[in-house]
């Protein structure tokens, strides 16, 4: 931790030094952010205080490299979604008592789509892709390049929320995603739209060891089968995603990756599957669902899930013990 605390000493007094010098505030921006994401707090956390009194000082083209209105740049048409029969679809539930979704779904195990839970969130009615340029456009974040983590050509690059939707979300260049990111500690006034679900004080936890991770993306980002080793809420905010998912009793007929670095992750296409090479995939009982907007969808721990984004889309994860 000691190194990381003198890369964040180095960035705040290289940011205090763009300032001082009189120049553009958004490298100082830039080196805040490099602080919060490879460095460890210090002073309070000064660099997150800084940061949001720079942005605050930013003159307003610079928030954003795409520019304003960008929704009418963005392509609407959205492509249908998976048919889901409905004996493989995941169960609906509005509004569950604690009691119920522990004793239904929590214990047993059992995935479930919940409804009405995040209806009050601000977020609902806040966030949309200008909203973000406005907020965060200028912000630092890691972006993922490629379909899925496990391609070859899978790689990772640190750009600018606005550069990221310039080039990913409005011209969809190529595929880019801001995946597993913890951006609501980055940017603290984002967690302001947010709440953690209610359900989570059933876990064993301490709620600031809730992990909560944003999902930000174009139609078509993947993420493979895989399994988690806590439990997950993963509310969608706007845009839809397809997911299935499979028990953990079903993971010899998954055919996990060998290596130790992918062993939570399946070999299978889910929804292109090499029967030849993955005869037993055709065994696994999966259940699928399209989430949609003001939804969440409870995955249990270790339960195996696959995702895949149908538009443009935000989704909020809770891990939580």
């Amino acid at each position: 931790k000691a190194w990381r605390q003198v890369y964040t000493y180095g960035c705040l007094f290289a940011a205090l030094a763009e300032v001082a010098a009189g120049r553009s505030l958004a490298p100082a921006v830039r080196l805040c952010d490099m602080g919060l994401l490879m460095g460890a707090s210090v002073l309070d956390n000064i660099l997150a205080r800084l940061v949001r009194v720079l942005q605050a000082h930013l003159p307003r083209g610079e928030l954003c490299s795409g520019g304003s209105s960008l929704l009418q740049r963005v392509r609407i048409a959205s492509p249908p979604a998976p048919l889901v029969p409905p004996e493989d679809a995941v169960p609906h539930l509005r509004c569950p008592s604690l009691e119920h979704f522990r004793d239904n779904y929590l214990i047993p195990g059992k995935p479930v789509v919940l409804e009405g839970i995040i209806d009050h969130w601000p977020c609902m009615k806040k966030w949309s892709v200008d909203y973000f340029c406005q907020v965060a456009g200028c912000r630092t974040v890691p972006v993922e390049l490629g379909s899925r983590y496990t391609d070859e050509e899978w790689s990772q690059k640190l750009m600018t929320v606005g550069d990221f939707i310039s080039q990913y979300i409005v011209n969809e260049n190529s595929v880019g995603y801001l995946a597993q990111h913890q951006l609501f500690d980055q940017i603290p006034e984002l967690k302001e739209d947010i709440r953690i679900p209610d359900y989570c004080c059933l876990g064993e936890g301490e709620e600031d060891e809730i992990t909560i991770n944003a999902w930000f993306g174009p139609a078509g980002t993947v993420s493979p089968l895989h399994q988690d080793p806590q439990q997950n809420f993963l509310a969608q905010v706007f845009g839809r995603k397809y997911i299935c998912l499979c028990p953990p009793q079903e993971s010899e007929n998954l055919y996990p990756h060998e290596s130790q670095i992918l062993h939570n992750t399946s070999q299978v296409d889910v929804e292109d599957p090499d029967l030849v090479k993955f005869p037993n995939f055709r065994k696994a009982a999966l259940q699928s669902c399209v989430l949609m907007p003001g939804q969440v969808l409870f995955i249990p721990v270790q339960y195996w899930h696959y995702v895949r984004s149908l538009d443009i889309s935000f989704s909020v994860s809770f891990w939580w013990s």
